[in-house]
């Protein structure tokens, strides 16, 4: 097989299965929308998800020198930027930025 028509090949399938995999949830579970744990996982799973990035980009934090300090501050700065203004790029912006500067 020429290493082209493989390379094509390879990622038309990959490209399916992303499809596939984004849109086939949608499509079983259009008829339960309503259901109750549907409706739980979509309002309590989000903010655990967040909550376990967070401690684990945290937790490799190293301790020498004033590093964590930086880290903690710009997370403090994108947790309150979030609460206040419900804008999660405004949030992120300024966090790397105040990170980017005191770096």
């Amino acid at each position: 097989m020429d290493q082209s028509l493989y390379l094509i090949s390879f990622i038309a399938l990959a490209a399916l299965a992303t499809v596939a995999t984004r849109a086939l949830p949608f499509l079983f579970l259009s008829r339960h929308s309503q259901h109750p744990l549907l409706e739980y996982l979509g309002r309590y799973l989000p903010p655990v998800l967040m909550v376990l990035l967070v401690v684990y980009a945290v937790s490799d934090l190293p301790m020498a020198n004033q590093q964590w300090v930086i880290s903690l501050g710009s997370l403090m700065v994108v947790a309150v930027t979030q609460w206040l203004s419900k804008n999660a790029l405004l949030s992120i912006a300024l966090g790397s930025l105040l990170y980017m500067m005191l770096i």
